[in-house]
């Protein structure tokens, strides 16, 4: 059995179902909802109809994307990634986008055991993948995200009672997520983040991005400055790895950013951009979807996500390079060892 499975690609483990396929999962999610969202809300701001119908339309196809992201994740054959389709869009209709993310995970896994081992493949992968997929979205679908949703309520809740405490956890969590192999846009919409619980998180995620953009300059000049700051802190993974000192400036810098945000300027943000950071400039421009376009949140914008991580972040590995915790080249970006 373990051999057939091997053969079909099939490989029951963490770093499949977990890593690749919720990395997967957000690719999905940023073709459509998250990029729908940006587009619909310069529509709105700028008075613009056509972006505006096109917004709202990328955002409905929420479902699609993330089955069809899901299966490119798994490695499926072509049919089973078409069909795949159909299952996140069933998933996304009755449970969300954890409900997507399992009925498409599943029909994918099973559509490949069963490709190519008859004469009718044509017919048979598709309709085992379409029907698997809806059977899940009906039967597990609602369940899981009812399931994620009360677990993100929680922890609105928990932040909205500790915010100081729960800020920091949050932030922590989030940014760590953002740079180390797991997505930290699919947990922040699958767990429907929003609030200040939702803005902990974005200030996490950027404190990583923005912190990691300043505190490497050195090695990688303006270069790095943009791949970091508006690309991902995932780049410098491989490097914390070989020296944890080079995570500690970043994550210090959301751990002191977070809860004055939770507590003294309010900040908020929304699922979408929870999870985003800087990445695509995604978490402040759903931070002003969120609370408007005031000069107060451009204040706290700037502050938050900008400023405060940079200034935090390059006094402290300034700190620890004199000590000789992070020497030259540590935080250097080496491209063959980034994930997309």
């Amino acid at each position: 059995m373990k051999k057939f499975l091997e053969k079909k690609g099939v490989s029951l483990s963490l770093k499949a179902y977990f890593i690749d396929s919720l990395n997967g999962m957000a690719l999905g999610l940023f073709s459509s909802l998250i990029i729908g969202l940006i587009i619909k809300t310069i529509g709105e701001q700028l008075d613009i109809a056509f972006l505006v119908e096109i917004g709202t339309m990328a955002m409905g196809l929420m479902g699609p994307a993330i089955g069809v992201a899901v299966a490119y994740s798994l490695k499926a054959p072509p049919l089973v990634l078409f069909a795949a389709i159909f299952s996140g869009a069933a998933g996304g209709t009755l449970g969300g986008e954890a409900g997507a993310f399992v009925a498409a995970l599943i029909s994918v896994e099973l559509g490949k055991i069963v490709s190519k081992e008859t004469r009718i493949d044509i017919i048979v992968t598709p309709l085992v993948t379409i029907l698997t997929g809806f059977a899940v979205a009906k039967v597990v679908g609602p369940a899981v995200d009812y399931a994620m949703k009360a677990v993100g309520d929680l922890i609105v809740w928990s932040t909205d009672q500790q915010p100081i405490l729960m800020g920091i956890v949050i932030s922590v969590a989030m940014g760590l997520a953002l740079t180390y192999p797991i997505s930290s846009a699919a947990i922040a919409m699958m767990l429907d983040l929003n609030g200040i619980a939702a803005g902990a998180a974005v200030i996490g995620c950027a404190a990583q991005m923005i912190g990691f953009a300043a505190s490497s300059y050195r090695e990688n000049k303006i270069s790095g400055l943009i791949s970091l700051g508006v690309g991902t802190s995932s780049l410098l993974a491989p490097n914390s790895i070989r020296n944890p000192w080079i995570i500690i400036p970043p994550t210090v810098a959301g751990i002191i950013l977070a809860p004055i945000g939770t507590t003294l300027l309010d900040f908020h943000n929304n699922a979408a951009g929870a999870g985003m950071g800087t990445s695509g400039l995604v978490g402040p421009m759903m931070t002003f979807t969120t609370m408007g376009f005031g000069p107060d949140v451009w204040i706290k914008v700037i502050l938050l996500l900008f400023v405060g991580p940079a200034v935090i972040s390059l006094l402290l590995s300034e700190y620890m390079r004199k000590k000789g915790w992070i020497k030259s080249g540590d935080m250097l970006i080496q491209i063959e060892g980034a994930r997309e």
